[in-house]
């Protein structure tokens, strides 16, 4: 979505809101696609004393595997968009500055970046998952383990000792 920002570059206390969602359901992460629910970007460009500054978040529902117990999930992601936007740069490049194109900004572009660059790599339904037993397959978080408790043969003759007792 581009944004005409032409009105507010000189005109400090300006305002220009933004409110629009974003499709990202074909996005592929590791072979999978959590993105199952278009992304909601919702903020505003103001005119803070002739510095554009670019508020906003991008929010959506994220359908996962957990990597430990191989149960689905879904946990809401919120990704907060902060950037500061100029017409030209003046000396050094700045990373954390955006360069406006004839007076406009491409913020679906921006909150695609935004989104993509923060998806975490490992998930988990919770924490203190369990995961599932190497074993039998059992999904620890729900049932114990149904292995037979294989003994270490050096520990074998102490564990006959403790039987005895």
């Amino acid at each position: 979505m581009r944004l005409n920002l032409r009105e507010i570059i000189h005109v400090p206390g300006a305002s220009v809101p933004f409110d629009f969602t974003l499709d990202l359901t074909q996005e592929d992460f590791f072979g999978e696609q959590p993105i199952t629910q278009p992304v909601h970007v919702t903020g505003r460009v103001k005119n803070i004393a002739d510095v554009l500054v670019l508020e906003g978040q991008a929010k959506s529902v994220l359908d996962y595997t957990c990597d430990r117990c191989m149960g689905r999930f879904s946990r809401e992601k919120t990704v907060d968009l902060s950037y500061m936007l100029a017409e030209e740069m003046e000396g050094e490049e700045d990373g954390e500055i955006v360069l406006l194109d004839d007076g406009e900004i491409d913020i679906g572009d921006l909150a695609y970046t935004a989104f993509i660059l923060d998806m975490d790599t490992k998930h988990l339904c919770s924490e203190d998952c369990k995961g599932l037993c190497p074993g039998c397959g059992a999904n620890l978080n729900q049932e114990d383990c149904r292995c037979k408790k294989q003994v270490d043969p050096r520990w074998a003759a102490l564990e006959q000792l403790l039987n005895k007792n």
